[in-house]
């Protein structure tokens, strides 16, 4: 196995992590998928970096998933004469369309749809949060405000509104164009940011296809209200609690990385935990113990997986953080209350035939500790299924596409392993019995529990379990699995 641990790491590459050297050190710490974020390097770059990570793929022997994060609409002031100017609590300040640089009185804001949404009493909330100010009056092209909390505004800072939901699509110009640039290219993830209600998701459906899989990035408190049919929309969630913590108070953040998790949980919805998990390690060699116990406590809640952003791209340790969050993971899940925890939390299986039978394959492998659950799939909803069940024992999850075996790199306790195409049931036992062998997982005499979808090929139609006990053979046979396995 390339880590035996469930949950997975996601790492960001930037200017510390893209020489191929580099990516293939991460991906052997521990990483499972690279994030490609378009906020920051050029299409190029980015080329390259992809180009690296399938190096690193082929010298690993194991898929590796690819997420390029889009960077959405941010919003931004514009350009000051003279250089950063500082506002004072209780001065007056003035936000317009007008494109002159900006001086200790106004400046532009180029977003039409931000004063089409104001109101007096809401406030703005610039350079992360550290700025705050209140509307006091505002009409289409202008906002007059007052310096609720003080500091130094330079050219460029971003802007949030966290009390209105802006008439914004998810997709800047920007982002069509990174979007088209990542699709060509072939990664596995987009992730869709700054998203506010459902119809941002549908949009960028209708552009991306079938060709790669949407990541909600829920970070605006406009997206709460529909939190359900948004991730019910996604294929994943990211929990991205940067501009997320900006918007809200802090002590509200935590409630709700927990409620996205359950709610990701039990629709069967990989969940990512991102934003400042091993902040200290851009610059040190060691995260603070209040970092250790947040890794640890997306862990315990059931996340399928963490994620690194400066600490890999920009900062100085980023072997070491990926290698320091895999042992945090990996302490977590040895530990007798992790188990206890994801064993009183299964989701309800909605009354199906699939659902039914991952449930059942489950409490097979439990009841009679299995070495495994082996799933084939072909589009990854049968794996997907076994990986909500969040059971005791690893999944094998096997499959001829390239595409689906990188997007279950994701997905908390599979294993993915890219096998040849089956024609029937008892050769993709053979199959079984073979990647649980080259994978380490068991030994003779121990059973696998296997599951897959009859005919072959069909999508979301797991309906065949059987139980099939490994031989002590170098070489499994097909044959061999036949005789022992029972078949539910």
């Amino acid at each position: 196995m390339p880590f035996h641990r469930s949950t997975k790491i996601v790492a960001t590459l930037g200017p510390a992590s893209s020489s191929e050297s580099q990516i293939t050190a991460l991906a052997r710490a521990g990483v499972n998928v690279f994030r490609l974020n378009a906020s920051h390097g050029t299409q190029a770059e980015h080329a390259e970096r992809y180009a690296r990570i399938r190096a690193a793929e082929k010298t690993l022997g194991r898929p590796i998933g690819v997420l390029l994060d889009l960077q959405g609409p941010k919003l931004r002031v514009g350009t000051f004469g003279s250089g950063p100017v500082d506002l004072a609590i209780g001065d007056r300040f003035r936000l317009d369309l007008d494109r002159t640089a900006g001086d200790s009185r106004r400046v532009c804001l180029p977003h039409p749809e931000v004063f089409a949404s104001l109101e007096p009493g809401l406030d703005l909330l610039l350079n992360d949060g550290r700025i705050r100010l209140r509307v006091l009056d505002c009409g289409a092209d202008f906002a007059e405000t007052e310096v609720v909390a003080g500091g130094t505004l330079s050219d460029r800072k971003g802007v949030n509104v966290p009390g209105a939901a802006l008439a914004l699509s998810a997709l800047s110009e920007k982002d069509r164009s990174d979007l088209a640039f990542g699709l060509d290219l072939g990664v596995d993830w987009i992730g869709l940011s700054f998203v506010q209600r459902p119809e941002d998701i549908l949009e960028a459906r209708e552009l991306i296809g079938n060709r790669a899989h949407v990541m909600t990035k829920i970070e605006k408190p406009a997206a709460l209200p529909t939190l359900d049919r948004i991730i019910e929309l996604s294929d994943a969630v990211m929990v991205a609690r940067g501009d997320l913590g900006v918007e809200l108070p802090p002590e509200d953040v935590p409630a709700l990385q927990k409620k996205m998790i359950r709610l990701s949980r039990a629709m069967g919805k990989p969940v990512i935990v991102a934003t400042q998990m091993l902040e200290s390690m851009v610059s040190e060699p060691t995260p603070t113990r209040a970092e250790a116990s947040d890794v640890a406590n997306a862990v315990y809640d059931g996340a399928d997986a963490v994620m690194l952003s400066a600490e890999s791209a920009s900062g100085r340790y980023p072997v070491e953080a990926v290698a320091m969050m895999e042992r945090i993971v990996r302490r977590v899940e040895g530990d007798p209350l992790y188990r206890r925890i994801m064993d009183a939390d299964h989701p309800n299986p909605e009354a199906t035939a699939p659902d039914a039978l991952t449930a059942a394959a489950r409490q097979v492998a439990e009841t009679i500790s299995a070495a495994a659950i082996v799933t084939y799939t072909t589009t990854g909803s049968t794996t997907l299924r076994a990986s909500r069940e969040r059971p005791g024992v690893p999944i094998l999850g096997l499959s001829a596409n390239h595409a689906t075996a990188r997007r279950l790199s994701l997905a908390w306790g599979v294993h993915a392993v890219l096998t040849d195409d089956v024609a029937n049931f008892s050769e993709m036992v053979g199959r079984a019995l073979t990647a649980a062998a080259e994978t380490g997982i068991g030994s003779s005499g121990q059973s696998l529990v296997v599951t897959a979808g009859v005919p072959f090929g069909t999508p979301g139609k797991t309906n065949s379990l059987r139980v099939v006990t490994i031989d002590g053979d170098d070489a499994p046979k097909v044959e061999t699995a036949q005789r022992e396995a029972v078949t539910v």
